[in-house]
């Protein structure tokens, strides 16, 4: 079967066809970096990490962009209220987002391109529009002309003659519907020179000049959450094609994470930021947390639910663990066809866990009965699902990660595990005064040890919380 994406656009499931062969191309509406990250935030990255990797997987070169807001009403309001530069609150936080994404396991960008990066790209691309009769200027300000492109709300499903901006009401605006290209400056506020007067860009005009200037006129897969699709995907799609651009082929949109039924955001002040999180969690267990569920199902959060996941994530860990110390050193194999016909329908991340679980239960069986070509050949099934899913377990102690210091893990994984293997031991010869002092040393050494029905599974205790 081949992959099959959900698109936003035509509203049905679409066979996945690149624009040029061998190459995927993708572009994430990143953050607009106002505040601290909460999972609300990170949920699409991750969800978009997955089809990356399942696109890799499948053999195509990815072209991966997510861009950064970095200036914006909110970003002068806060850093003004906080007695700080605009830039610099900006900056902080864009390295949060960034230490965000890397400690929950999403590959690097291809590109991570800033708005005010892009003044002259954007500067450019209104000059088309107005150009084409499609954008005017007025007071310093330029506008989109939403009546001269007919095809206006079929992304979103808005009928035109009810279209609500969300934008302040202006003076220099010939139709209510018509939205911002470039905002003039107010006094104190920070500027670029153009052609209209002093200013900076409107957020759906940064997003159509980023993407084709690292991704073409025309590229594959646009990607963002579902509150992006009006107005700023729908304003996105109108300029870019009324400029003549074909833009993105696929409009692919993930669901909120909701607290109490509401979705997460700093103006309901019901975020789950990830610094807190991850005091509850390991990164890992709350990558789980967040890619096990649909891209386009919501996520309900809640405490036990993350617990749930966190388990479910030991359960693999524990078995590989396991596997690895019975038959050694363990390589990916090739997935199961299951679990690539569940992520080739639209990444159907739910069917495709259960095919990773069902392997890890029959790893666990093959261990049991000592049959240790079974053990090997469900390790390596597990081990390529887990990859894709950014979720292997064995990457994370050393074992293929480039980014660490093999051996060290190597041989920190080689100790933990035999004084785990004594304490099993102690424990089966109803010395419980030794296990508790094994547990003990593993205590002091900054090891925290939880015992499962499958077997104690062991993680350092403040491995990678702080970000």
């Amino acid at each position: 079967m081949a992959l099959h994406l959900y698109d936003t656009a035509t509203r049905q499931l679409r066979e996945f066809r690149p624009v040029r062969n061998g190459t995927a191309s993708m572009y994430l509406c990143g953050a607009t970096v106002q505040d601290t990250p909460h999972i609300g935030h990170v949920r699409g990255a991750l969800n978009y990490d997955v089809l990356r990797r399942w696109l890799i997987h499948n053999g195509l070169d990815v072209f991966f962009v997510r861009n950064t807001t970095d200036i914006d009403d909110k970003i002068i309001t806060k850093a003004e209220a906080a007695g700080r530069p605009w830039w610099e609150w900006a900056a902080t936080h864009e390295r949060a987002f960034e230490s965000a994404f890397d400690i929950l396991g999403c590959l690097p960008a291809s590109a991570v391109p800033r708005a005010t990066g892009h003044i002259t790209q954007m500067i450019e691309l209104i000059t088309r529009l107005i150009d084409g009769g499609h954008a005017y200027a007025s007071g310093g300000d330029v506008y989109f002309a939403v009546e001269t492109f007919g095809d206006y709300g079929t992304l979103s499903g808005q009928q035109p003659d009810e279209v609500q901006q969300g934008e302040s009401a202006a003076d220099g605006k010939r139709d209510p519907r018509d939205f911002t290209l470039w905002k003039s400056a107010k006094p104190g506020e920070p500027a670029w020179p153009t052609p209209w007067g002093p200013g900076r860009p409107g957020w759906h005009l940064e997003c159509s000049a980023m993407a084709t200037t690292y991704l073409g006129n025309e590229f594959d897969i646009h990607g963002g959450g579902i509150d992006l699709i009006f107005p700023h995907h729908e304003n996105e799609r109108a300029q870019s094609h009324a400029a003549g651009d074909p833009f993105a082929q696929y409009w692919l949109h993930n669901a909120w994470v909701t607290l109490s039924g509401e979705k997460m955001s700093k103006s309901l002040g019901n975020v789950l930021a990830i610094p807190a999180l991850l005091e509850k969690a390991r990164p890992a267990e709350l990558r789980y947390y967040l890619v096990q569920p649909h891209y386009r199902s919501t996520i309900e959060y809640s405490d036990a639910a993350l617990s749930e996941a966190a388990q479910g994530y030991r359960r693999i860990e524990q078995f590989l663990r396991r596997a690895r110390d019975r038959v050694g050193r363990i390589e990916a194999g090739a997935v199961p066809a299951e679990f690539a016909a569940a992520l080739d329908d639209d990444l159907a991340t739910p069917q495709a866990f259960a095919v990773l679980h069902n392997t890890v239960r029959e790893g666990n069986a093959a261990l049991d009965s000592g049959v240790s070509e079974q053990v090997a050949t469900h390790a390596a099934a597990v081990r390529a699902m887990t990859g894709v899913l950014g979720l292997d377990p064995l990457s994370q102690f050393g074992e293929n990660d480039a980014a660490g210091d093999a051996s060290t893990g190597r041989a920190l994984a080689t100790l933990v595990e035999r004084l785990l293997a004594d304490r099993e031991e102690a424990r089966r010869q109803r010395d419980f005064s030794r296990a508790d002092e094994l547990r003990d040393v593993l205590t002091d050494a900054g090891v925290s040890v939880e015992d499962t029905a499958y077997g104690p599974t062991w993680t350092l205790k403040d491995s990678s919380k702080d970000i």
